[in-house]
């Protein structure tokens, strides 16, 4: 896979890695897709989407156009730590030409509110 850039728009330390073999204007395409995709998975005990939250730590598109993705949770006794994966890769599987996506969990660097976005900030009232 490629070299990581951030997401535009992305809460704190999100990532994309870009296929270097995809035309710019699909990468764009693509990359906002998935975006909209991740935002419509929620964890169910918070009223902010996965992304917004900051749960999504990096999101690679590989020139055949699988797309990988790392993420995280909350706490790591989230009781939909094993479906959350599932949800996030079925969301992102209904992106025009991606071709598979793989959701990983990982716990490194730990969550923690500062890498949630000011709108989800403005939905849980955390400022």
């Amino acid at each position: 896979m490629n070299d990581q850039t951030p997401i535009q728009n992305a809460p704190a330390g999100s990532q994309v890695s870009p296929g270097s073999g995809l035309p710019p204007e699909e990468l764009d395409r693509m990359t906002d897709d998935i975006i909209a995709a991740l935002k419509t998975v929620y964890d169910p005990e918070i009223p902010a989407d996965i992304y917004e939250l900051g749960l999504i730590y990096r999101v690679d598109i590989d020139n055949d156009r699988n797309v990988a993705i790392d993420m995280t949770l909350t706490a790591p006794g989230c009781p939909v730590a094993g479906e959350m994966p599932t949800w996030v890769e079925n969301a992102v599987a209904s992106v025009p030409g991606v071709q598979s996506v793989k959701a990983t969990i990982v716990f490194d660097p730990p969550w923690d509110q500062s890498r949630m976005s000011d709108e989800a900030r403005v939905a849980l009232d955390m400022w």
